[in-house]
């Protein structure tokens, strides 16, 4: 039998509420103490008192580019260049408190696809970094029109359905977990019909669809919105595209949550409460961070472009455009929470609870229920800031003090 982990002295995040209690840990998943106390008649000896602070599931990013130098579109070549990115990556957003996520890989030729989606495997984190999901693929198949930093030349239509989808991403798709398509697109209903099949998760973005065609969408089986109100149409009272899709009464059965960037760039703080005041339960907080991502000012290369970091902002070498964020999921959660006003419940259910949800996964992940995975953070009860951060029940980070 394993060693009881015995955290003491904790605010632990659990029913949507922050409550006073004790939390035990052993093989890598939450304990009930009445299991272990009368059933087992035992109690750990050895605690770990938390001070007061807060104990919250890890934390899970859909959507990062890289960070640290590291570039999953760029820089895996081979086996030993995705050992390389995924661990840098991983291992560094353990200090945001990051125990879960799902390396992001931009519009590419499909060579590209090829070559790097068999190396980015699905692996349980640990010291090494944190756990992978499986990747998230943006792009090729989205629109022209709403292609942000995407290299238009590489971009295509799934005009033979899943059938495009499958020779677009060659071998590696057994490892895609969400993919990111314009659902306007020729082809674009019966790719989402077949990646629903394959149980790949489907989100909509890079778009000019109108809400019916989103609607439509999702009542195929599409379950995300990639970075909310980002690369789609701007909202119309008489047509409000995507954006129209958080007050939808048309999607069946269906549930849809909705990706968003909360760094203070992308999304005005404005958009931020409009959405949170709208449809909170379905907010997934995404940092959709890139290479320079813990770096400072400078030009850095992205998937197939140059792009450039000014201050907290990250831009298309030589534009204005926005590519992806260098926010932190730590600090994304913070403005969150001053933008929008909500609480800290709900700041940090948005970067757990809610995407693991939005994946099926709720059940093990995002959660500090009984049986689920030991993936959690401790934080300061004041600042939020990362105190440790742990998986499967072993501590995988903690600050310098």
């Amino acid at each position: 039998m394993d060693e009881l982990i015995h955290f003491t002295n904790c605010l632990i995040l659990r029913n949507h509420q922050l409550v006073k209690d004790d939390l035990l840990v052993r093989n890598g998943k939450i304990l009930d103490p009445q299991d272990v106390f009368y059933g087992e008649r035992i109690w750990p000896a050895p605690k770990i008192n938390c001070n007061g602070n807060i104990i919250a599931p890890g934390f899970i990013d859909l959507q990062i580019n890289g960070a640290f130098g590291a570039d999953f579109s760029n820089d895996v070549k081979d086996e030993k260049s995705a050992e390389e990115c995924l661990r840098k990556v991983g291992k560094g957003i353990l200090s945001h408190g990051v125990t879960s996520y799902c390396p992001t890989v931009v519009t590419s030729p499909p060579h590209v696809y090829h070559n790097l989606l068999p190396h980015l495997k699905r692996r349980q984190g640990g010291r090494d970094g944190a756990t992978v999901l499986g990747v998230h693929v943006e792009g090729p198949f989205i629109s022209t029109e709403k292609k942000g930093a995407h290299p238009i030349q590489h971009i295509r239509s799934p005009v033979d359905g899943f059938k495009s989808i499958q020779e677009m991403y060659g071998p590696g798709f057994d490892n895609v977990a969400i993919i990111t398509l314009a659902p306007e697109l020729e082809g674009a209903f019966d790719a989402i019909d077949g990646c629903v099949r394959s149980g790949v998760i489907v989100s909509v973005g890079h778009t000019k669809a109108e809400l019916v065609q989103g609607e439509e969408a999702v009542r195929r089986g599409a379950r995300l919105v990639t970075h909310l109100f980002n690369a789609m149409q701007s909202f119309h009272h008489r047509d409000p595209g995507l954006v129209g899709l958080l007050t939808s009464d048309k999607l069946g059965d269906n549930k849809v949550w909705y990706g968003i960037i909360a760094d203070g760039i992308h999304t005005h703080p404005a958009a931020l409460r409009v959405a949170y005041k709208t449809n909170y339960p379905s907010l997934v907080l995404v940092t959709d961070a890139i290479c320079a991502m813990g770096f400072q000012e400078g030009r850095y290369q992205f998937g197939q472009q140059e792009i450039e970091v000014r201050g907290d902002e990250a831009y298309v070498a030589g534009t204005n455009t926005l590519t992806g964020s260098v926010a932190t999921m730590h600090k994304s959660i913070v403005k969150f929470k001053k933008s929008s006003r909500c609480s800290i419940v709900e700041c940090l259910e948005a970067a757990s609870l809610h995407p693991a949800e939005s994946l099926g996964l709720e059940a093990n992940k995002g959660t500090l229920e009984y049986g689920a995975d030991a993936d959690l953070v401790i934080l300061d009860r004041d600042t939020l800031s990362v105190l440790s951060t742990w998986i499967a029940g072993e501590k995988v980070y903690e600050a310098e003090k």
